[in-house]
């Protein structure tokens, strides 16, 4: 990095976190879509920078490209990660890089929608330590992964690897090489055991209710348990205390009657049926459209995040 550069990285990486989206624009020229957050101790450098709406770049991340760096919309950057390397980095829409992963990038790196590395994951595009002047291997080559990929926890993608679409690869694997699109690969060296098509299940209207009140129960059990909420009834419809605010959490099946809630009982729509909405200035979210209300509560804010992180879905807002 020339001088400026190794300025403005320094600078992101002590500034407080409102402030780093306005320098990275100023001084970076960067691309920075609405709420997008850049954690403490966090600092983010490239040639040039795009940063999509809503995405989130979390605490103690350092991310030194001197490639372009793209990140899509949605898209979260754990804590603890570090990103480097002479080329570049561009990650979709709604991806995930979990905690402490490693990615190298002196040759391009690309991840694309709806994809994730679990936490500890390390990728390479260079591996070389033994001189290659006395006859060992260099290996420089991008490695990309497809949309819809899930990588868990503590895989290990060598230089030039490449992942199809659609794609799970299992805890603990090392990757090389191209492995095919719908395929479900572990081991050392990874092997297709499977294929994404025969183990995902066909999902029904009703077994879409099944699965919504599951979800909610979860959710206030986890939630209840923690203290972030009190359940002060669970008949007909869950009646949670948070803070000072009461509200009312009502599912809206995919069959019988479109439940009815009292109007002056403030509410938590959670849809399951197609081409139904509550008023604009309610709370709710969509199970069918992936999409949340524009309205916020700290209630909403802790199911959303809630079935994303144990149930992975990524909610997006409505427009107003």
């Amino acid at each position: 990095m020339n001088l400026f550069r190794t300025a403005i990285f320094i600078l992101l990486f002590i500034v407080p976190p409102a402030c780093k989206p306005a320098i990275l624009r100023i001084c970076c020229g960067a691309q920075i879509g609405r709420g997008v957050s850049i954690g403490w101790f966090s600092t983010v450098m490239g040639r040039h920078i795009s940063i999509g709406d809503h995405s989130a770049i979390r605490a103690l991340t350092i991310i030194n490209c001197g490639g372009d760096l793209s990140i899509g919309r949605y898209s979260i950057i754990s804590s603890f990660i570090l990103v480097y390397g002479a080329a570049g980095l561009r990650i979709g829409h709604h991806s995930y890089i979990g905690p402490q992963s490693l990615i190298n990038t002196e040759e391009e790196v690309r991840i694309g929608d709806w994809s994730a590395l679990g936490a500890r994951c390390m990728v390479y595009t260079h591996g070389s330590f033994l001189p290659y002047t006395e006859g060992y291997w260099v290996r420089f080559a991008p490695v990309v992964i497809g949309n819809r990929v899930w990588c868990a926890a503590g895989v290990f993608l060598h230089p030039g690897t490449t992942i199809g679409d659609n794609s799970f690869v299992n805890s603990r694997s090392v990757v090389s090489g191209d492995i095919p699109a719908n395929a479900i690969v572990e081991g050392h060296p990874a092997q297709v055991v499977n294929t994404m098509n025969r183990m995902q299940r066909t999902i029904t209207p009703r077994r879409l209710d099944a699965i919504a009140g599951q979800m909610l129960r979860h959710f206030l059990a986890i939630a209840t348990n923690h203290g972030e909420l009190r359940l002060l009834s669970d008949t007909p419809h869950p009646l949670v205390q948070v803070g000072r605010h009461t509200y009312r959490i009502v599912l809206v099946p995919a069959h019988g009657e479109t439940p009815v809630a009292a109007p002056d009982q403030p509410t938590v729509w959670l849809i399951c049926r197609p081409d139904w909405q509550p008023a604009p200035t309610q709370l709710w979210l969509n199970l069918i459209t992936y999409r949340r209300s524009p309205a916020r509560a700290v209630i909403l804010d802790a199911l959303c995040t809630f079935l994303q992180r144990y149930y992975g879905i990524q909610l997006e807002y409505e427009e107003r």
